[in-house]
Formats: structure tokens, C-alpha cells, sequence
């Protein structure tokens, strides 16, 4: 993949967790974010990537338990894991804190609101920022085909995009169904 010296910044295009598309504003990278299967004792979400030799494969699934609980994440082709067990919230810390383990065996921790301008940060072990998600500054006008929120990868890091996406996608219904 050609270095640009640039993170990707993927466009949101709807800002929704009930499905969206992530598009790199520079085309490097697109993956999507799809429910296949709604019903009253479970969600399911899968996240396609949508370019290059990962164009429309399935590489994370996401189902959902009843009254929008955690479930499970399913990595690739590998077993099934639950959502808790995935994304563990250390003893000391809150639920908008949680930190995981990506396919590249490294520590990466999700956090809400604690940098300026950015809903959530994701760093390493070291507290290097690997990502991040912003929202649409208020004010700022509307835009077609974008909801204005952005997620953020390092240029470093687009192996574990579809691992930050889906990591997000459960920290965002955490807080937004006050798990």
C-alpha cells in the first residue's frame, strides 16, 4: 500500500450504529458496516471491507443479545467471542473505557471524551493514538451522502481497520444503551 504520510480518515456517511459506510476520503480504504439480522432476541452486524481483495468479504460479526445487550464478536473465521471478553473494562475504570487485544497481538484501549474534539481515542500500550471517532462539529453545515463523523486510523494501522471499526461499533452501543 503506497504511504502517504496521512492517516485514513473514513468518512461516516451516516453517523447511525445501525449501519453505515466508511470511505477513506483519499479512496485507500472503504469497509461497511451492515445489520443482516434484527429481531426481538438478537442484532446482527457484519462488517464487509469493501476494497481490494476484501471487497464484499464478511471480516467481523457482531451479533447482539436480547434488549440490546453484548454478545458476540466473531473475528474473520475464527470462534466466536463474547463482546465482554473482547472489550474488558479494566477493574478501576468506567465502561467508556475498555481495552483489547488485536489480531496483531498488541493492547489497544477505546475511551470516551478524553480528547479534545474527538467522541472516542484509541491508543496503544505505549498511549500512542492508533484512532479515533469524531463527530460533526456543531455548526458546521450539512453535507450530502455524510453525516460528518470521521474515524480516524493511523497510517500505521490499516490492518486492524476492520478490528477498530468493530471495537468502536460496541463501545458506541455500550454508551448509547447504557451498558
Amino acid at each position: 500500500m503506497t504511504s502517504y504520510g496521512m492517516p485514513f480518515l473514513l468518512e461516516d456517511k451516516t453517523g447511525k450504529l445501525t449501519g453505515s459506510h466508511f470511505v477513506d476520503i483519499n479512496d485507500r480504504l472503504r469497509l461497511t458496516l451492515r445489520c443482516t439480522a434484527r429481531g426481538p432476541t438478537h442484532a446482527t452486524y457484519i462488517i464487509y471491507g469493501a476494497s481490494g481483495t476484501d471487497s464484499n468479504k464478511p471480516l467481523v460479526a457482531l451479533d447482539f443479545g436480547p434488549n440490546n445487550s453484548l454478545g458476540t464478536i466473531t473475528l474473520g473465521s475464527g470462534p466466536q467471542v463474547p463482546m465482554n471478553s473482547f472489550l474488558e473494562s479494566s477493574p478501576i475504570g468506567s465502561a467508556k473505557s475498555r481495552k483489547f487485544i488485536g489480531s496483531d497481538g498488541q493492547q489497544y484501549r477505546w475511551s470516551w471524551r478524553t480528547a479534545q474534539n474527538e467522541e472516542w481515542t484509541c491508543t496503544n500500550a505505549s498511549n500512542h493514538q492508533v484512532a479515533s471517532y469524531s463527530l460533526k462539529v456543531p455548526g458546521e453545515p450539512e453535507y450530502d451522502h455524510s453525516s460528518g463523523c470521521v474515524l480516524t486510523i493511523e497510517e500505521a494501522y490499516p490492518h486492524l481497520a476492520a478490528e477498530m471499526l468493530a471495537s468502536l461499533t460496541i463501545m458506541r452501543h455500550i454508551v448509547t444503551h447504557d451498558l
